[in-house]
């Protein structure tokens, strides 16, 4: 059975099995015997190597087993292994020859926090977003028939990813091309099953043997000649399986399902995967695991130690009590967690809606204060979409709780949905620009660019809290889809009015008069650029609208400045300053730009000030390109 931990280890364990094991190849060198043993060695650095790092914790803890067992028994890398999300990879990176660069992870140029093909031939398909694993297995199947190949395809998820629609878009189409593959569902508690018994894992151990297969392959060559026999004999067996087992809707789906078994039991695990490896057709197997199994704090609190931060060192040294620090604003997400209950209590139409992230959202409270109002519907951002759109019809008015880059898997339901029929829902969009180590997958670089092209959007960007909480109201009761997209982390520390006060529409805010040059910000940079603008004595202005632009403005700086500096902390193709671009160029008005924004590439993971830096967003790089372009500009008027 696994050792159970209390605390993090901060000296490294020693690990003679796991140091025998830092490869597939290696691990499948031990006997089985001693594999529970290197669960707990695996476990044990687990929690001391994200104890050093930071980053998600508990998913894998609680698939330590699992993890040992998939490696064992199929043939990886050759045999694909495909892990939905990611949360749960660190055990796999650590078995397959990165254990000692698990000390880079989530930091700038070391490993990435989820699996990426990039990096490891062990990782066959990059993830970060849900519900994507079956697919992608589903699709390397059919690559391997297509190719006369024995390699096997497994797809390991979870039981809040297999909420999503695509996951039983995949399940059906696998069962629809008698695809020859195995998905893994990691049930941690969250949803679906009850506790296991050992009556349903002695059941399983016989379904997924060989003999059975046989057998039932048999009676059916039979049953078949005889009219109606098959159909009978199916049924009974279905229902004596759907006594004993949650399977039946996989079954009906054209899987062969087998569970739940104990996914903490290497003996079963072991058994049951080895049976079940050359099963022809679509192979369901259902594991019941715990979330921080091993680790009696993230055991109790599975929500709580789904990441954690690192331990900082026992003889650290105190900062020195002369230099105070800067008091830090409240979270964004605070902010917008705060004026949903306000507004809720004000406006009894209002709901609010996420696709599985009330903690990350901020919605606790409005889930407590008005549980009748508050919808989580899994992790489903296309329904949330259009279940938002359906309650505008009839008089609602949704609030939708979505980070930046999961919006972008409910486009199609943003438009045809929502803009086309000009339905009053307000998209809260947490999570945009840079979101630091958790890296491209997650970071909300395009939301701008998609959002502004849609006819109708009213669209947003906050440069502090409260211009967020005003956004926020300005948004709600705007007449058709409104957009507000904020980041991630804490603000400036504005002062919060607690008025539920909007902006007139479409109205910018000169927050520095200078001259030559007029520094257009969209959002959060606005600090860094007002430093910029007394260096170089430069106009500052808030522009708070991506749409409508504050067209009357734009041109009264266009006919006053030399160059106009849009920043954005979006994709420059397309963003904010695009469309000022535009609105200049259908006016007639040929003015010097510089755009500042996301270059046209995937910012990797980094702390998000050095990846600011990197793309030039902090004060130092919007001053030295600013400079560089005035040169360029007095160089050509030479």
């Amino acid at each position: 059975m696994p050792t159970t931990f209390h605390q993090i280890p901060r000296e490294r364990p020693v690990t003679p099995l796991l140091d025998r094991a830092d490869t597939p190849a290696g691990l499948r060198r031990l006997a089985e015997s001693e594999l529970e043993a290197l669960a707990n060695e695996l476990r044990q650095y687990l929690l001391y190597s994200v104890g050093q790092t930071g980053g998600h914790f508990g998913a894998g803890l609680g698939v330590i087993e699992l993890t040992i067992a998939l490696h064992y028994i199929f043939d990886t890398p050759d045999d694909r292994l495909v892990w939905d999300v990611g949360h749960q990879a660190y055990p796999h990176k650590i078995l397959t020859g990165r254990r000692e660069r698990m000390s880079t992870l989530r930091q700038k140029d070391g490993l990435a926090a989820f699996p990426r093909r990039s990096e490891s031939e062990y990782d066959t398909f990059g993830v970060g977003h849900s519900s994507t694993s079956i697919g992608a297995a589903l699709g390397m199947a059919i690559a391997a028939r297509l190719q006369g190949s024995p390699r096997k395809s497994v797809a390991v998820i979870g039981d809040g990813a297999l909420t999503a629609g695509m996951a039983f878009e995949a399940l059906n189409h696998a069962s629809d091309v008698k695809a020859n593959m195995l998905v893994v569902l990691n049930d941690n508690d969250m949803s679906i099953s009850k506790n296991v018994g050992g009556l349903s894992t002695y059941l399983a151990k016989i379904i997924s043997s060989r003999t059975y297969s046989s057998m039932r392959e048999g009676s059916k060559k039979i049953l078949s000649h005889l009219p109606g026999a098959w159909e009978i004999a199916r049924k009974v067996e279905e229902h004596a399986k759907g006594m004993l087992v949650p399977g039946t809707l996989f079954e009906e789906l054209g899987w062969n399902y087998v569970g739940p078994i104990d996914g903490h039991d290497l003996p079963t695990l072991l058994a049951t995967l080895r049976n079940m490896r050359d099963l022809e057709g679509p192979q369901f197997l259902h594991v019941i695991t715990k979330k921080g199994k091993g680790f009696a704090p993230a055991e109790a609190d599975p929500i709580g130690y789904h990441a954690i931060t690192k331990l900082e060192p026992l003889n650290a040294e105190a900062a020195p009590l002369s230099i105070p620090k800067r008091p830090s604003g409240p979270k964004y997400s605070s902010v917008f967690g705060q004026w949903l209950c306000d507004m809720a209590a004000a406006d009894p139409r209002l709901v609010g809606i996420t696709p599985a992230m009330k903690e990350g959202s901020d919605l606790v409270a409005f889930s407590e204060r008005f549980p009748e109002r508050y919808f989580d519907v899994a992790i489903a951002e296309q329904h949330a979409v259009t279940l938002a759109a359906g309650m505008a019809c009839d008089g609602i008015k949704p609030v939708v709780a979505i980070y930046s880059t999961f919006l972008q898997r409910a486009y199609d339901q943003l438009i045809h949905d929502v803009a086309v029929q000009n339905l009053d829902v307000l998209f809260a969009i947490d999570r945009a620009g840079l979101v630091g180590e958790d890296g491209p997958t997650h970071a909300g670089s395009f939301d701008l660019s998609y959002l502004r092209c849609i006819p109708g959007m009213l669209i947003m960007t906050p440069s502090d809290e409260n211009e967020l909480r005003r956004m926020l109201t300005t948004g709600h009761l705007f007449n058709g889809p409104a957009a507000v997209r904020y980041p991630r982390g804490s603000g400036p520390n504005a002062p919060i009015e607690t008025e539920l006060l909007p902006l007139e529409i479409g109205k910018a805010v000169i927050r520095r008069q200078g001259q030559k040059t007029a520094l257009l910000v969209f959002g959060v940079q606005l600090a860094e650029a007002l430093k910029v603008g007394e260096t170089l004595d430069a106009t500052v202005v808030d522009m708070r609208f991506v749409k409508p632009l504050d067209e009357a403005l734009l041109r009264e700086l266009a006919d006053s400045h030399e160059l106009l500096v849009t920043i954005e902390e979006n994709s420059i193709m397309g963003g904010a300053g695009s469309a000022v671009s535009e609105f200049l160029a259908a006016e007639g008005r040929i003015k010097p730009m510089l755009h500042l924004g996301l270059p046209d590439y995937y910012v990797e993971h980094a702390k998000p000030a050095d990846m600011l830096a990197e793309c030039g967003l902090d004060a130092a790089g919007i001053e030295a390109s600013i400079r560089q372009r005035l040169a360029l500009l007095e160089q050509n008027s030479r």
